[in-house]
């Protein structure tokens, strides 16, 4: 009997009929990967750009994960064909590159992933989790059926070309940045400015003109309920980290009357 193997994020997608709620997992804790992948949650991104994740850790938190009905996404640190091919090796089936500001940078992303004659991703399945050690049945013939690419567009040049990049073929999925966007902008931490929520919709029309899924994070409930209204079907509401921090302020100033000044003085 083949081996059953999840849904991809873009699979899931297609069939959820609503926007697609996820976590962040930025801790590289597999304790705290296990917490996220339990709580109901539809997927969760495990962060290698800006978290402390190493190749051993990010398999881990897969493995973790797989236990559990979520959807998995690990963000790569950079448009980098040996991360790439090293991240789904470790059974990753949607990967996230960041900074992607051009159709050509995408295309890139996508050869990155893919094996010939689409790409250049090194043929290594039977020796790695992605293909469960030749147990998956014609994983090499049918790998884009396993494996999906989200690309980030969190530039100002990145919006100018959001619709050719969400056009190239192997583009499952386009997730906006508004942090990044914002400081691109000279907005630096103003992601709500104005300006920036306008170039936020820019990019939304943009990457729905070229009838592929965006994606957004928020993590203002409002913000995020209101971005799910203007179209996006997969969104990051939270993090491992920030909502322990939050959690952890919360508590302290439930119990110690000047806990905000001891955490201004810890720093």
């Amino acid at each position: 009997m083949p081996l059953r193997v999840k849904p991809t994020l873009r699979d899931r997608i297609a069939g959820a009929g609503r926007p697609l709620f996820g976590g962040w997992i930025c801790s590289g804790s597999p304790v705290m990967a296990e917490i996220m992948a339990g709580s109901g949650l539809d997927w969760l991104m495990i962060d290698m750009e800006h978290g402390p994740n190493s190749l051993e850790s990010v398999q881990l938190q897969l493995q973790i994960a797989a236990a559990y009905d979520v959807s998995t996404v690990v963000r790569v640190p950079a448009n980098d064909a040996v991360w790439i091919k090293q991240v789904l090796d470790l059974g990753a089936q949607t990967i996230m590159v960041p900074m992607v500001q051009t159709a050509a940078e995408a295309d890139t992303a996508v050869a990155h992933a893919s094996y010939p004659p689409r790409g250049h991703r090194g043929v290594g399945s039977a020796l790695a989790r992605s293909g469960r050690w030749n147990r998956i049945e014609g994983y090499l013939q049918n790998a884009s059926e396993h494996v999906s690419v989200i690309v980030q567009v969190e530039t100002l040049a990145g919006v100018e070309n959001a619709r050719a990049i969400a056009e190239v073929p192997g583009v499952d999925g386009v997730f906006v940045g508004p942090s990044d966007l914002a400081a691109s902008m000279g907005l630096i931490g103003q992601q709500t400015h104005p300006d920036v929520a306008a170039a936020v919709a820019r990019a939304f029309d943009e990457v729905a003109a070229a009838d592929t899924p965006v994606g957004i994070n928020a993590f203002d409930p409002a913000v995020a309920r209101g971005y799910a209204d203007d179209g996006a079907a997969f969104l990051l509401v939270g993090a491992d980290v920030s909502l322990a921090a939050r959690g952890a302020e919360a508590l302290a100033s439930t119990f110690i009357p000047d806990a905000d000044d001891r955490r201004r003085e810890s720093y």
